[in-house]
């Protein structure tokens, strides 16, 4: 029973922290909004919850806190407090202190730092401020305190558990002590009628009953929650107490109860309407979705060497089979991808408090603007973007948009806009960050990078590959863009951990306008459709969303490409890399060779190979830190040979095309051979 009361433990601190993060968007909402009753209802429903959950589990430091501001946001629901930017601000704070307390209990068993407990008694009082006696004369509060005590109810529960209450995680005594917050037991009787025979005698089920009487201040609804998460698996009775019909009755129990007093109890989706709960879903632990994955990865490899093996023992039945058991394989691995696939907006909808928060920190008026917060991505890729989508941000707050005064002088009004955006585009989902500041200048780049050596002196660029200089390390010093829009401090680090998801990220900026930036990433980061290709007797995988065709090249063509570097494919010139020469492959290349023409984002190349050996999917499996180094290699495979094939990796290598492009002066004099 302790492994499911760990269990429940779990799912409350999960629910928590989606009940606060809920809580906070609706501040959010209420900010902008403050006459909004729904956000007022989610905001008040969201702490009761959490309140009422965490008192099950005996967690009286969130009982206590939440109890504080439950009290400030039931006093705002009936109009006593005014909302206004202190309030909301207080409020946001406070969410954030019930999520260190949350931490707390996840964490087993460390407590919340000095400053930790400084910050919540700072809290209290400041909510104090908005409680009744603040705003009261002395004698109102006496006053206050004798109706409390006179609105005492004597509450009578009938309590039946039902047999699966501990498989669920859940302790019946726990109830008793939540309710002994709420009020004064008076007494309670435990229900022995429906204990088995103890040859019939299961450990694991639950037998008891309660009758229980309780008085308290608290309403029919308040105790109707405590039950919330038993309300399938109990029978549960709450009436009020008739004691004006015999002032000297005895026991509790003998007393007259009135079921009028009792309505229909709510489901618990009412008291967390903003995220009902639907009987079609199932919580499932992140980690054994992962493992799902990681097996379902090993089943793709033995069903292609089955496939093998088939093809080579000329048998037309056991082909046939092999490849139905293929097909299959492909859909069970479609649908475990589909199962960690997540909405985008949930990691969106964070950022709105950090643009708020920096917004009021550097005195502007910032409004977020976000789209396309339905595009769904693998949940491992969601929740690594989230820091270089941060730090994005904040540059684009503290040094893209200019402050008021600037902006109006420029003919722009007063309030800076930022964007995010998400779509799917050719097997990858892009990400933009957009805002109307200021823009990067230009020549200023330009300068820095000619003089650290980064592009050569006679270089033509295109204006969106030179403001894709500030990404390079010697542009991660705050004088590296002196007079600019400041973004590059620290843009370094944000492609390096987009690239470590196999991402790429480029910007593009319009002096006076604004700045674009794009982040275009994986799906996700298990398993791909590849393309093989052979040289010697190596095997390389490309992505398969990134091959555009593939050429034959004869003889001449073959010998004029590797002394030129470049093709003219029908009127465009394209750059190549020979992989013999690039990954030093020894021996004579083969009298025929082929090229591969891949594309990623607006960049195009082609790759020159011995064979194509047709499409696969691919397994990802990562290559380890020996190999962290290897440029243009993103991981490996196993082939159903049983060969290990790896992975390349074309962004980087489309980059390294770039770079060496921006830094050759002049392109080939002799013309290109030309491919029809």
């Amino acid at each position: 029973m302790s492994i499911n009361l760990d269990q429940a433990q779990q799912t409350f601190i999960v629910e928590a922290r989606e009940l606060l993060q809920a809580m906070e968007q609706s501040l959010l909402q209420l900010e902008s909004e403050p006459g909004d009753e729904d956000a007022i209802g989610a905001i008040f429903r969201a702490a009761h919850t959490i309140k009422g959950s965490a008192g099950l589990f005996g967690l009286a430091p969130i009982v206590g806190f939440t109890h504080i501001v439950e009290d400030v946001l039931d006093r705002l629901r009936d109009g006593s407090v005014a909302v206004d930017a202190a309030l909301i601000a207080l409020l946001l704070k406070c969410g954030d202190h019930m999520l260190e307390l949350v931490d707390v209990v996840a964490s087993r068993g460390e407590a919340l730092t000095p400053a930790a407990l400084e910050r919540g008694e700072a809290l209290r009082e400041a909510l104090s401020a908005y409680q009744p006696m603040h705003t009261a004369t002395a004698n109102v509060e006496i006053a206050v305190v004798d109706d409390d005590t006179a609105a005492d109810v004597l509450w009578h529960i009938s309590l039946r558990f039902g047999v699966d209450v501990f498989r669920n995680g859940m302790d019946p005594l726990s109830f008793l002590r939540y309710l002994d917050t709420l009020g004064t037991l008076l007494q309670v009787t435990t229900l022995t009628d429906g204990i088995p025979a103890v040859d019939s005698w299961d450990p694991e089920s639950c037998y008891l009953g309660f009758e229980i009487d309780l008085r308290s201040p608290a309403s029919h609804t308040t105790l109707n929650e405590v039950f919330d998460f038993v309300r399938d698996d109990c029978e549960v009775v709450i009436s009020a107490v008739d004691e004006a019909c015999d002032s000297t009755a005895g026991p509790a129990t003998e007393l007259v109860a009135h079921p009028e007093y009792a309505p229909p109890a709510p489901q618990r989706a009412a008291a967390t309407s903003e995220k009902p709960r639907d009987g079609n879903y199932v919580r499932v632990n992140a980690d054994k979705l992962d493992e799902l994955i990681n097996l379902v990865g090993e089943l793709v490899i033995a069903s292609a060497g089955a496939s093998l093996l088939a093809r080579s023992c000329n048998n037309d039945p056991l082909q046939e089979a092999t490849s139905t058991v293929s097909g299959l394989v492909e859909e069970i691995l479609d649908g475990a991808l589909h199962l960690r696939m997540i909405p985008i907006g949930d990691t969106f909808n964070r950022f709105r408090r950090v643009v708020r928060d920096v917004s009021q920190e550097l005195g502007k008026d910032i409004d977020l603007i976000i789209s396309g917060a339905e595009t769904e991505l693998d949940k491992t890729v969601v929740e690594k973007i989230g820091d270089p989508l941060m730090h994005l941000l904040r540059n684009a707050m503290d040094h893209g948009i200019e402050n008021a005064e600037a902006r109006l002088a420029a003919g722009k009004s007063a309030k800076g806009h930022l964007s995010l955006n998400a779509y799917h585009d050719s097997g990858s989902i892009v990400i933009e960050i957009a805002d109307d500041g200021a823009g990067l200048n230009r020549e200023r780049i330009l300068e820095k990078a000619q003089e650290r050596g980064l592009v050569a002196s006679g270089a033509v660029l295109t204006d969106q590959e030179i403001y894709n200089l500030i990404f390079e390390a010697g542009f991660s010093t705050a004088e590296a863009v002196t007079n600019l829009s400041g973004r590059g401090v620290g843009m370094d680090v944000v492609k390096r951990n987009i690239t470590l998801l196999r991402g790429t990220v480029d910007l593009d900026s319009h002096p006076g306008q604004g700045t674009v930036v794009r982040i275009r990433l994986p799906l996700t980061l298990a398993i791909i459709n590849g393309f093989l290709v052979g040289i010697d007797q190596s095997t390389y995988v490309i992505p398969l969303d990134m091959v555009q065709e593939c050429i034959e090249l004869d003889e001449r063509q073959r010998q004029s490409s590797r002394n030129q570097g470049y093709l003219d494919l029908r009127g465009e010139v394209l750059p190549l890399v020979h992989l013999r020469d690039h990954f030093s492959h020894e021996g004579l290349a083969a009298r025929r060779q082929n090229v591969v023409v891949v594309r990623y984002a607006e960049h195009k190349a082609g790759l020159v190979v011995d064979d194509l050996l047709g499409e696969f999917q691919t397994v990802i499996k990562p290559l380890g830190k020996l190999f962290g180094a290897l440029r243009g290699i993103s991981g490996s495979t196993i082939l159903g040979s049983g060969a290990v094939a790896l992975i390349l990796d074309i962004p980087a290598l489309l980059n390294q095309i770039v770079q060496q492009e921006a830094r050759t002066p002049l392109a080939p004099q002799s013309s290109p051979v030309v491919v029809r």
